[in-house]
């Protein structure tokens, strides 16, 4: 989510987790909630920007993201990648595993094991 403010990445934050959300949805979810016009403005430039869309349902409007979320996760992540970590997605997995070493059980690092070995079949 390149581009957008702070308040703008926290409302698509909200949209996300709940898939769809009227204007009232998101200020309620929001930290420091702004005033109910500031999430208007905030909506309609994020329409703008073409990350959301929305629908009339009564009296209110429903958005919801222009972009799958499976998509969105890949696109932030990359993009993570990209800034952190110089493009490496070895040194991202590194400092997952070293922070998360008291987090993950036998069974979790099976399945990660797993998933390695089957991206390096499907590379071959």
């Amino acid at each position: 989510m390149q581009g957008l403010s702070k308040r703008e990445r926290q409302i698509m934050d909200v949209v996300y987790e709940l898939g769809e959300a009227t204007a009232t949805d998101i200020q309620n979810r929001l930290p420091d909630p702004p005033s109910n016009s500031a999430v208007r403005t905030h909506l309609r430039i994020l329409m703008e920007k073409q990350h959301l869309q929305h629908r009339r349902e009564g009296k209110s409007y429903v958005y919801f993201p222009t972009l799958d979320p499976e998509k969105a996760k890949k696109r932030a992540l990359k993009d993570l990648i990209k800034t952190f970590f110089s493009g490496s997605v070895e040194h991202t997995v590194a400092t997952l595993i070293g922070m998360s070493r008291d987090e993950l059980s036998d069974e979790d690092l099976d399945r990660l094991s797993t998933m390695i070995d089957q991206a390096r079949k499907e590379g071959k």
